[in-house]
């Protein structure tokens, strides 16, 4: 695949969003800001937070707003975490029901530091969340928790109707993207959580040097596995600290990656310039076929 010119939205339209406005907006931002917590939205500097807010959706992402990993592509904040929050899990079902959510997504940022890698809280979260609301399915996003299968199955075991862990990227380009994670990791912990009958999800950047056959096999890797939704969207360097673009896909290269996906068994692949694990989660649920509300 040839690099294309360096980004620019003048060149590329599809990657233009407008700004965050509108009243949903501001009353989401303000129930997060009453409720103290944090959002992947706003933490990432996802592009999709003016659309989805005003949707009143957003992704809770819990364990506190500092990670421990340094990967190249993230704009979450880096360092050493202080402490745990253990109210977190409350308030998180409080936001969900104050918002009539139906569908909830949660991630978490990655707490290496602790023994379990904060499933316990993760298990607090969804169980909360899911007693407070009985009619929301919850999407738990997790980190790969250091290979820990005690950590995983502790979050399992709270029942979240969808379990997502993102391989990001492939293989070859770990070690600048993903420096502290293990692809192999990744799929087997996918791997367990399919074991266990759970829907799986997973979720990949382009733009990051990749070739397109890395990406076919990556979702071949998946497939094998028996990862149920896929999602595929544009790199976009959050800042000169971060690691650069190389290429930017058009519009029709990400609809061929969707057939390509659907292609090797996935039941739903999600994938656009713009497209984020979260993003359209609730409609990629409903897209699958296992759930019957």
């Amino acid at each position: 695949m040839e690099p294309r010119p360096p980004l620019s939205k003048r060149h590329y339209p599809w990657l233009k969003v407008k700004l965050p406005h509108g009243e949903k907006y501001f009353e989401l931002k303000q129930l997060v800001r009453e409720k103290r917590l944090h959002t992947v939205c706003e933490s990432a500097s996802c592009p999709n937070i003016g659309e989805c807010w005003n949707q009143k959706t957003a992704t809770f992402m819990i364990l506190g707003d500092v990670c421990t990993r340094s990967c190249g592509f993230c704009d979450v904040k880096t360092g050493r975490p202080l402490g745990l929050d253990r109210e977190e899990p409350a308030r998180v079902a409080e936001a969900v029901k104050t918002l009539g959510l139906k569908h909830a997504v949660i991630t978490s940022v990655n707490r290496d530091e602790l023994p379990d890698g904060g499933a316990a809280i993760w298990a607090a979260t969804i169980r909360q969340v899911k007693a407070l609301n009985p009619e929301c399915t919850v999407e738990a996003l997790i980190p790969d928790f250091e290979g820990l299968e005690a950590s995983l199955l502790t979050v399992l075991e709270a029942k979240p109707d969808i379990l997502a862990h993102n391989t990001e990227t492939v293989p070859r380009l770990y070690r600048t993207v993903r420096p502290q994670a293990k692809y192999p990791r990744s799929l087997e912990l996918l791997r367990r959580a399919k074991k266990q009958g759970f829907v799986t999800k997973s979720g990949l950047m382009v733009g990051l040097g990749e070739e397109w056959e890395e990406l076919l096999q990556v979702m071949r890797d998946l497939s094998a596995v028996h990862c149920d939704i896929l999602t595929i969207g544009q790199y976009l360097q959050p800042s000169r600290q971060h690691l650069p673009v190389l290429r930017i896909y058009i519009p029709e290269e990400f609809q061929q990656l969707r057939q390509e996906g659907l292609a090797s068994g996935f039941r739903h692949v999600e994938a656009g310039p713009l497209v984020r694990s979260s993003y359209h989660a609730g409609e990629q649920k409903a897209s699958t076929g296992l759930f019957t509300s």
